[in-house]
């Protein structure tokens, strides 16, 4: 045994297992809140799963490198877990061809939508050529929203950082929302969910129904390739 009482916690620090363990622990928890009150709207697993570990980095001095040495197994898992998506959609194969001209409707009216409308408010601020850039593919699920901030010579980390406050806005909004508007169609509820918000609206879509789940599903991932294609468009049209 050592003197030192932080010497386990130096120890432990550095270990992958540990953030692994926390990241792990600290969903489940958020999870299991959010299911007793119902998955109430604020009660996002992901937003409050998000704020808690970033505070426990920020009181224990971790790092971003050193937390997601551990973490990363997670970040492995969205690959089969977006595969995964395949299966509900493979079950309701006949609901979602019936649906196909509509979607592709809201598909196009909703992508111009995300891209134009961030564009044009980012302008109206006055914000810098790099910020503008950054935001435009806010809507879209991050790997590849940061593929095309790359590319527009932007800043990844801003635009990942906006693609997750999308996301969390979007999950939050969403069902409110709606049952404001009264649109009670789950294939239009989950569509527009995906589309705004990414995988993160399809996790809340998911959580609700899961017809909804299936059509923000293809609405996530139909919109990230109208937008790789829509970014460049806007930018070159709107942007000074």
């Amino acid at each position: 045994m050592t003197d030192n009482p932080f010497s386990l916690w130096v120890y432990l620090s550095q270990s992958p297992l540990l953030w692994l363990t926390v990241t792990l622990l600290v969903y489940a928890t958020t999870d299991a809140v959010s299911l007793a009150t119902q998955r109430h709207p604020l009660a996002n697993p992901v937003l409050h799963a998000m704020w808690i570990i970033g505070a426990f980095l920020l009181a224990t001095g971790t790092s971003y490198t050193t937390y997601f040495a551990g973490a990363q197994f997670v970040h492995f898992l969205l690959g089969p877990a977006t595969v995964a998506l395949a299966v509900p959609l493979y079950e309701n194969r006949r609901r979602v061809v019936s649906s196909i001209v509509p979607m592709l409707v809201a598909l196009v009216a909703g992508s111009a939508t995300a891209v134009v409308s961030v564009v044009l408010l980012a302008e109206l601020a006055g914000l810098p050529r790099e910020v503008v850039l950054s935001l435009a593919p806010k809507s879209v699920t991050a790997g590849v929203a940061m593929g095309i901030s790359e590319s527009l010579h932007a800043d990844p980390s801003l635009t990942a950082v906006s693609v997750i406050l999308t996301g969390i806005m979007g999950a939050i909004i969403v069902t409110p929302l709606m049952n404001c508007t009264g649109i009670t169609d789950f294939r239009a509820r989950g569509f527009s969910a995906g589309l705004a918000a990414h995988g993160i609206g399809t996790a809340r879509a998911f959580q609700v129904d899961e017809i909804a789940g299936v059509f923000s599903g293809i609405a996530m991932s139909l919109n990230a390739l109208v937008t790789s294609f829509l970014v460049p468009i806007a930018v070159t049209l709107l942007v000074r």
